[in-house]
C-alpha cells in the first residue's frame, strides 16, 4: 500500500479502519521528504522526528479510544510558513524572521490540531507572500515537481509542491491575490480560497489584511471541502471573522450540475492567454455543458483595472503591516549600528529581500500625503466597482469559469527578471480577493511540455457550495495525474 498516493480523506479512512497507523503515515512523509526535498525544496522547517512521532502516538490513542472520529484524524499536514505555530520556527521565508518562534498558534492550525492533524513541517513561500513564483524566499527557490526547471508558482508554492511531490497528503496555504489558486494550477493540485472572513486570520502574519485568506491545498475537491470544513470557524480574536452556519461544505460533493448557469468572461479569453491553456479551459466548459450545465460567454469588464488596483491596495497595506519588523522586539537585528534609527534602517535593509523592499516603497509612496487621493483612494473606488461587476454577474450566473493563470509554469529565473510581467500573471486571480469571493482551482489538462493547466471556478460570497459542486462534477470526468516526482520510487 502506497500511503502517500492516497488522498487525505482516503488516508484518514485507512487509519480509522486500522489498515495504516498514524505512526506509519507520519514515517512515510518523513522518508519521502528526506528523499525528495533536495529536488523540491518545499519546506523551510521539518519538525523533529521525535516530536512528530510523539504527536502521532497521542493522536492514535485518541482515535483508538473513539475521541477522534473525523475524516482527517491522524493525517499528516504541512503548514505554510506565514502561520504562527507555537514553539515552531515561523519565518515567512524571510531573513528578518530567521529565528522567530511564536508563543501561540494560528486559529486555523489549532482547528486542524483539534481534529487530529499531525504537523510535519512549515513550507517554503515567497518572502512575506510577496511574489508569484516562490523564488523570493530567503531559503532558496522551490521547484515544480512536474519539471524541476520550472517554478511551482506562488506564494504558496512550497505547500503546492509538497502536495504534488506527495511529501504530504495536504497542506494549508494563504491567498492574497491568487497565492493558493495560481500555484495549484502550476503544480497540478486542487486549491481553494474561501469567502473572506470564513477562516480566521488570527496568527496569519499579514501581507494585505483586507485581502489575505487561509485555504486548503490537496489532491482533489473532496479533500479541499473536508479540510475547509475543519478550519472554518468564527473567531473573536479576528475582527473580520464571520459567524456562518453553512459550513457543511462536504454536503456539496455531488456530481450534478444540471441547470447550473456558468458564465465565462470574454475578457479572460483574450490577448495574453496561452492557446493551449485556452483550449483546455474551453474543453472543461464543454465537459460541464455535457453534464447539463448552461454555459455562456459574457462581458465582466474592469479586468484591466484589477492589477493596478490590487497592487496599490496590497502594497499600501503591506507597508503598514511590515513596519513592525524593525529589529527591536524579535527577529533579525543588524550586528553594527549607530543609534536607534540607524539600527532600524540597517536591520530592515539587511533583513528584507528586494521584492519586499519594492512593495514597501510602492505602498509608502501611494499612502504619502501628495499621492493618497490620486492612487490609494482611487484604487479603493475601483475595488468597489469590481465588486459591483461581480454582483451583476452573479445575478445571472451561479459560477464563473476561467483560467487560473495565462500560461503554465514559467522556467526558473524568467519571472524575477521582469517584475511587471510577474504581476500581470495574476490577472485572473486578484479580482476574487478584491471582491472577497470564493474560488477554486483544479487540474483540467496538460500543455505540450507536460505541465499542468488549472481551471478556476469563482462563486458569489458565501457560495462555496456552488463552486465545490461544479468542481466535483468536472473532476469526475478526469483522473488525477501524479507528478513525475510523486511517481519516483522512494527508498524506505
Amino acid at each position: 500500500m502506497n500511503i502517500l498516493s492516497m488522498t487525505a480523506v482516503e488516508l484518514g479512512r485507512a487509519i480509522k479502519e486500522k489498515k495504516v497507523t498514524v505512526r506509519e503515515a507520519a514515517a512515510a512523509c518523513l522518508t519521502t521528504i528526506r528523499n525528495k526535498e533536495e529536488m523540491v525544496n518545499g519546506f523551510v522547517t521539518v519538525l523533529d522526528e521525535e516530536a512528530i512521532m510523539r504527536r502521532a502516538d497521542e493522536v492514535q490513542q485518541l482515535i483508538d479510544s473513539g475521541e477522534l472520529t473525523g475524516p482527517l484524524a491522524g493525517v499528516p499536514v504541512a503548514i505554510k510558513d506565514n502561520m504562527c505555530t507555537r514553539g515552531i520556527l515561523t519565518t515567512c521565508a524571510s531573513k528578518i524572521l530567521y529565528n522567530f518562534i511564536p508563543a501561540y498558534t494560528a486559529t486555523a492550525v489549532k482547528n486542524l490540531e483539534a481534529v487530529g492533524a499531525v504537523i510535519i513541517g512549515k513550507t517554503n513561500m515567497d518572502e512575506f507572500a510577496m511574489g508569484s513564483t516562490t523564488e523570493t524566499s530567503a531559503f532558496g527557490e522551490t521547484k515544480n515537481p512536474w519539471d524541476t526547471g520550472h517554478v511551482p508558482g506562488g506564494s504558496s508554492g512550497g505547500s503546492c509542491a509538497a502536495v504534488a511531490a506527495e511529501e504530504v497528503p495536504y497542506a494549508l496555504g494563504s491567498d492574497t491575490g491568487g497565492s493558493i489558486r495560481q500555484p495549484s494550477s502550476f503544480c497540478g493540485v486542487t486549491g481553494m480560497k474561501p469567502t473572506y472572513g470564513t477562516v480566521s486570520r488570527y496568527g496569519l502574519i499579514a501581507y494585505g489584511s483586507s485581502l489575505d485568506q487561509i485555504g486548503p491545498i490537496a489532491k482533489d475537491v473532496t479533500d479541499c471541502a473536508t479540510i475547509l470544513e475543519a478550519i472554518a470557524s468564527h473567531d473573536d480574536s479576528d475582527s473580520t471573522s464571520l459567524d456562518r452556519n453553512d459550513l457543511d461544505f462536504t454536503a456539496a460533493l455531488v456530481d450534478d450540475v444540471k441547470g447550473m448557469k456558468i458564465g465565462i468572461p470574454g475578457d479572460y479569453l483574450g490577448e495574453g492567454l496561452d492557446g493551449e491553456v485556452k483550449a483546455a479551459i474551453l474543453s472543461a466548459a464543454k465537459a460541464l455543458e455535457k453534464k447539463g450545465a448552461i454555459v455562456e460567454e459574457f462581458d465582466l469588464g474592469l479586468v484591466e483595472y484589477a492589477i493596478p488596483a490590487y497592487y496599490v491596495i496590497a502594497c499600501a497595506e503591506a507597508s503598514s503591516n511590515l513596519s513592525r519588523f524593525d529589529g527591536v522586539k524579535y527577529g533579525y537585528r543588524t550586528a553594527e549600528y549607530d543609534g536607534l534609527h540607524n539600527m532600524y534602517k540597517k536591520s530592515r535593509s539587511e533583513g528584507f529581500g528586494p521584492e519586499v523592499k519594492r512593495r514597501i516603497m510602492l505602498g509608502s509612496f501611494v499612502l504619502s500625503s501628495g499621492y493618497y487621493d490620486a492612487y490609494y483612494l482611487k484604487a479603493l473606488r475601483v475595488k468597489a466597482l469590481i465588486k459591483k461587476a461581480f454582483d451583476e454577474a452573479f445575478s445571472k450566473y451561479d459560477v464563473i469559469l476561467g483560467p487560473a493563470a495565462p500560461t503554465t509554469a514559467p522556467k526558473l529565473g524568467e519571472s524575477l527578471s521582469d517584475p511587471i510581467k510577474m504581476y500581470l500573471g495574476d490577472i485572473y486571480t486578484i479580482s476574487v480577493n478584491l471582491a472577497g469571493l470564493p474560488g477554486i482551482t483544479l487540474p483540467c489538462g496538460m500543455d505540450s511540455q507536460g505541465l499542468p493547466i488549472g481551471l478556476q471556478l469563482i462563486g458569489d460570497c458565501f457560495m462555496e457550495k456552488n463552486i465545490i459542486r461544479a468542481a466535483y462534477s468536472f473532476e469526475q470526468t478526469r483522473e488525477y495525474k501524479h507528478s513525475p516526482l510523486a511517481d519516483k520510487e522512494v527508498a524506505r
